[in-house]
């Protein structure tokens, strides 16, 4: 069994069983850490219910699937999951990031791009569902890129035959940094775009390196003294007012080839949720360039 985390309060473990002599098969374990206080496990909980019953009923692939949902010995709720990948596409840029390779291939970033796209079709279209928090975080690849599976649809939204959260007491909770204007608006309309933007700024990441909004000191500013990065050399004031923008991007550290993954990039981070493509639309784009 391998840990390899969900952050707070959860954490995901690779699971191998063996069945009467059956070959291995991996699968994930999603489990309320025990060192949660008792209101954040209430939460938790409530979070985990929600995230059994959508995924119960998604079958693509490009999301991984269900495969039960109960307890454990210590009475801790376990939601059991198709075995994705263990690295998620944050991991691989941290990675990439640590090892000063640079952005992601064009061809990888394109590829990354279809299947989280053909993965927010099928939630948009067929199922109605906004995901809520696309980010790198959610995105699990398993091998060289052999499979990339959206994960965590634990704060999705139903959305409307027109695209659009309509429940009055829904409420989208996303992550700061992926979060597109209108989530962050006092009664913003809320689309299947919102998903759109965020897709952007996982491309973005890719580009990158980095977190969207998050610009932090360069470290080589440190080097060779006794300071260190400190909370206070965080601009807290520019974070808040850069959301929902769309962030700067390192041309010069991209050649030609990435000329439609910067194209995609622009159009999906456009602060008006009309002017960004849906779901379908990237597939279709994208397929037409003969991507697989």
């Amino acid at each position: 069994m391998q840990k390899f985390g969900y952050g707070t309060g959860v954490s995901v473990y690779l699971m191998k069983r063996s069945p009467k002599g059956l070959s291995h098969s991996p699968w994930a374990v999603k489990k309320i850490s025990k060192q949660c206080d008792k209101s954040s496990k209430n939460v938790y909980e409530e979070r985990l219910n929600v995230e059994a019953k959508i995924l119960k009923d998604l079958l693509h692939p490009n999301i991984v699937g269900y495969r039960a949902f109960t307890k454990s010995k210590d009475g801790s709720l376990c939601l059991a999951m198709e075995f994705g990948g263990d690295k998620s596409l944050r991991d691989l840029i941290e990675a990439r990031n640590d090892e000063e390779l640079g952005p992601f291939p064009a061809a990888v970033i394109l590829k990354v791009a279809l299947h989280m796209a053909r993965g927010l079709k099928y939630l948009h279209n067929e199922k109605k569902i906004l995901h809520g928090d696309m980010k790198s975080t959610n995105v699990v690849i398993k091998g060289d890129f052999e499979t990339i599976k959206l994960c965590d649809v634990g704060v999705s939204l139903h959305l409307d035959e027109n695209m659009t959260v309509n429940d009055p007491k829904a409420h989208y909770i996303g992550t700061e940094s992926w979060k597109p204007k209108e989530t962050l608006e006092e009664g913003g309309v809320i689309t299947d775009k919102a998903d759109i933007y965020a897709f952007g700024l996982t491309l973005w990441e890719m580009m990158t390196l980095s977190i969207p909004h998050l610009n932090l000191p360069d470290e080589n500013e440190y080097e060779g003294t006794e300071d260190s990065f400190a909370e206070d050399d965080f601009d807290e004031d520019a974070f808040y007012e850069a959301l929902g923008t769309r962030p700067a991007l390192n041309i010069d550290e991209l050649d030609e080839s990435y000329q439609k993954v910067i194209e995609l990039f622009f159009i999906c981070t456009s602060e008006d949720p009309k002017e960004r493509p849906s779901a379908a639309q990237i597939v279709e784009a994208l397929e037409a360039e003969g991507l697989k």
